[in-house]
């Protein structure tokens, strides 16, 4: 039997290229999907399984007052396949969504190798294929196809290092220092804390800022401020650790004072073996890391079971070559989604990997593509992307501030609380009367 619609070409079997290739299969496209690490393998990557999470297991807050939370909510009312599988595999992480990082992966993997309609070619790709394509090929993309976008663009791509925390095996940890506890008791003490006194954090301080770090790649270390390196927080002042990842607010012990500085470790398996290190991304060499993680009360015999890396960062100029339909501008059969596309964190790439792969099925379907609302999560990234400033463009992680201003109520001051349940409760209005306009057929 012959298919209605001509194949899409999706160009990497991250979380955007996952999301956006089950998206088409479920409407009936067929879907032809490039995935390298069988073959050649990025520098952060460690299996050959689709959406792997490379530098965190948790996929951050789940509270519709919180911006990521609502674009989670919006992407389950839309039908993700990707969050869906997160939301099966969550282990505790108080009022975050972390996952099973092995068996998230390992699941997705199996939907898409074992789905009819999409055919899964192991085998990196240099030139763009002929037809809709949409290139998920992340922010690690191969330097040949980097250079093909380049051209295809007709603007530089952009890049920063991004770091990852180091994880630890947990029975290597002393339990009688490190304990267990949400910030302010939120949720279910998934974390464990290991508590300093001011003597120990200047000691575990003036250890880390004359660290040996890996030597820098032969072009400018240019990083992203939202997953800084500890240590390169740690240079912008002795206090700077104390207000970031080893803030101690919330974490004291009933019926204890308050440590001086605080190191939160999060579950990364479902079975708790493992514990990532949270807000220690690094690039200290290993060597380094050992030493300096056991300077930290709790870990003095901890044994790493993977060590922080850095690694590169590819990113287009968004605003420069992208509408909100994450379609090219010079090329609407070409769509860029994931971390390349210029936006920051997994869930804002899974939300664009959703959008790309309605939008390319309506192309290929002979329909146009669709706006999503600028009052949600998902078409606020959109609208940001293809309208912000392309001169100091930076990727960034979804915000209220992206949502249009809400009206004033007879000049009555809206607080933010209120403010944010409003854009919450527009936002899944907006997406429901959507999906009824559109049937999402």
């Amino acid at each position: 039997m012959s298919l209605a619609s001509p194949v899409v070409n999706v160009i990497g079997a991250g979380l955007a290229g996952v999301e956006a290739s089950l998206q088409l299969a479920i409407r009936q496209v067929p879907v032809r999907l490039y995935e390298m690490k069988k073959k050649k393998k990025s520098p952060a990557h460690q299996s050959d399984q689709f959406a792997e999470l490379v530098c965190s297991n948790s996929l951050r807050s789940d509270s519709i007052e919180n911006a990521v939370g609502l674009l989670k909510e919006e992407l389950r009312l839309m039908g993700s396949f990707v969050i869906a599988s997160a939301d099966q595999h969550r282990i505790p992480a108080g009022s975050a969504l972390a996952v099973d990082r092995e068996r998230f992966s390992q699941q997705l993997t199996t939907l898409v190798r074992h789905h009819p309609l999409i055919e899964v070619i192991d085998e990196e790709v240099t030139s763009l294929p002929d037809g809709i394509t949409i290139i998920a090929s992340g922010p690690l993309t191969s330097e040949p196809l980097a250079e093909t976008i380049r051209q295809l663009t007709g603007s530089d791509a952009l890049f920063f290092y991004d770091a990852v925390a180091p994880i630890i095996e947990v029975d290597s940890i002393d339990r009688s220092i490190a304990y267990p506890m949400n910030r302010y008791q939120k949720g279910e003490g998934a974390y464990l804390n290991c508590p300093m006194t001011q003597a120990e954090y200047e000691r575990f301080y003036h250890a880390l800022i004359h660290a040996e770090c890996v030597q820098q790649k032969e072009f400018e270390l240019t990083l992203f401020e939202g997953c800084l390196p500890i240590e390169e927080m740690a240079r912008r002042g002795e206090k700077t650790l104390l207000y970031g990842p080893l803030k101690p607010v919330g974490l004291a012990k009933p019926g204890e004072a308050r440590p001086y500085a605080v190191c939160q470790l999060r579950q990364d398996d479902l079975a708790g073996s493992l514990y990532n290190l949270v807000g220690f991304q690094t690039h200290l060499t290993f060597s380094a890391q050992k030493q300096v993680i056991r300077l930290i009360p709790g870990l003095e015999n901890a044994v790493i079971s993977r060590y922080g890396v850095m690694h590169r960062n590819t990113f287009v100029n968004a605003p420069l070559v992208l509408k909100a339909t994450y379609q090219l501008k010079t090329n609407p059969q070409i769509f860029i989604a994931g971390q390349l596309s210029g936006i920051e964190g997994y869930v804002e790439s899974i939300g664009s990997g959703l959008i790309a792969g309605i939008n390319a099925a309506r192309i290929a379907r002979g329909s146009d593509p669709l706006i999503f609302p600028q009052a949600s999560a998902l078409g606020s990234q959109a609208h940001y992307l293809a309208s912000a400033s392309p001169r100091d463009f930076q990727p960034h992680n979804v915000n209220f501030a992206f949502f249009p201003e809400l009206e004033k109520e007879n000049d009555r001051k809206i607080g933010k609380k209120e403010r944010r349940s409003i854009f919450a409760r527009n936002s899944l209005s907006l997406l429901k009367k959507m999906q009824e306009e559109h049937q999402f057929d």
